[in-house]
């Protein structure tokens, strides 16, 4: 058998064919290269006993470009890339606390103590009703006691235009 360079020169039009007929427009090279590689691949398990070595090379270039079709479609369905104009009108709010705390406070007229305190865990800490009970030492229901207190008299503050 011929030497594997004179096999590449030989068969870089079917390849190139391949790549056409494949409608492949993007990474033509890595295609190419995978060209090479499933040539590489049917020279080493050619024998002459079972047919012609062009209809095994065919049949192997063109599977593993059909495989590598498959594996990049796979990768870029699973990956989502933002357009450009995202990355453009992302802003970072780096030093900015979420909701500044004396604003949070001021919609806390006529809370109880324990009421103020959910507020702030809730809204300035972003901590959950089971994370609340654990740093207060209660119970759930207590907590949920006091978010549906708050939430009532927070209601009827906006509501009057009452602002502490």
């Amino acid at each position: 058998m011929e030497s594997f360079e004179d096999l590449v020169e030989q068969y870089t039009p079917m390849i190139y064919h391949m790549i056409k007929s494949l409608h492949i427009y993007k990474n033509v090279e890595e295609f190419y290269q995978t060209g090479v590689i499933a040539l590489w691949e049917a020279q080493g398990r050619y024998n002459p006993d079972k047919g012609k070595f062009s209809t095994l090379a065919y049949s192997y270039i063109k599977g593993r470009m059909m495989t590598e079709l498959t594996r990049q479609k796979k990768v870029q369905e699973n990956n989502v890339y933002p357009e450009e104009a995202f990355w453009e009108a992302t802003v970072d709010h780096g030093g900015e606390e979420p909701l500044q705390l004396s604003m949070l406070l001021s919609y806390c007229a006529n809370l109880t103590d324990k009421q103020k305190q959910w507020v702030v865990y809730t809204f300035y800490h972003d901590m959950t009703i089971q994370e609340i009970a654990d740093a207060e030492k209660v119970s759930l229901t207590a907590v949920k006691k006091w978010r549906t207190g708050a939430m009532g008299k927070i209601r009827e503050n906006v509501e009057q235009g009452i602002m502490g």
